[in-house]
């Protein structure tokens, strides 16, 4: 069910089919299995711009503050003149 997601359908018997995985391994699975025939609808999820950054935040992806930036009270690499290094 994933986007890329791609096998092969070699044989079926009896309640059984028999599937080639990209990587080669020949596996035996149940035909009461289901498979989405085709391409996925969802093929250009990761193209898509989120347009701003509160978008993003309504998803629970929040900014991340780098310790270099913050007061040496608030993370071990913080603090020091101008842009200091580590």
């Amino acid at each position: 069910r994933a986007v890329g997601a791609v096998t092969k359908l070699i044989a079926k018997e009896g309640k059984s089919a028999t599937l080639k995985l990209p990587s080669g391994e020949v596996r035996l699975i149940s035909k009461n299995c289901l498979a989405t025939v085709g391409q996925v609808g969802n093929v250009g999820v990761n193209q898509k711009s989120s347009g701003r950054a509160g978008s993003k935040c309504w998803l629970g992806k929040r900014r991340v503050a780098r310790g270099v930036v913050m007061n040496p009270v608030d993370h071990p690499h913080g603090g020091g003149e101008g842009s200091a290094p580590i």
